[in-house]
């Protein structure tokens, strides 16, 4: 199973994402389950790093693990920080969506872990 494990902060703000396990839905090459959450986390990765002032740290080197972090870059002029701020919060909506409807399909491949920080 692949446990995905959402760090939000108090305000909803994306902080940071690990992802570990397999989801043994089918043989290597062949897991839908696998793909499906590949894609959803890679592409909150991308939308992260096209987002201007916010500073994305990620280890995806290893099969079976995925982790990245997010934050407002401190040298965003205030009137951006609302901006990015109001990204990681998309960010967190859209990991949430998706892995918790692919955890709903397939309750013995995924599951999503959430927890909230100040």
């Amino acid at each position: 199973m692949t446990e995905v494990l959402l760090v939000c902060r108090a305000d909803g703000a994306f902080r940071s994402c690990r992802a570990s396990g397999h989801a043994l839905f089918a043989s290597r090459g062949n897991d839908i389950v696998c793909a499906a959450e590949t894609i959803i986390l890679r592409t909150a990765i991308d939308f992260l790093e096209h987002s201007g002032g916010i500073l994305v740290t990620k280890d995806t080197a290893s099969r079976g693990k995925l982790l990245f972090c997010a934050e407002v870059s401190e040298t965003v002029p205030l009137e951006q920080r609302f901006v990015a701020l109001e990204r990681l919060k998309s960010v967190a909506d859209f990991i949430r969506i998706g892995i918790g409807s692919l955890s709903g399909e397939y309750p013995k491949n995924v599951r999503l872990l959430e927890k909230t920080e100040d």
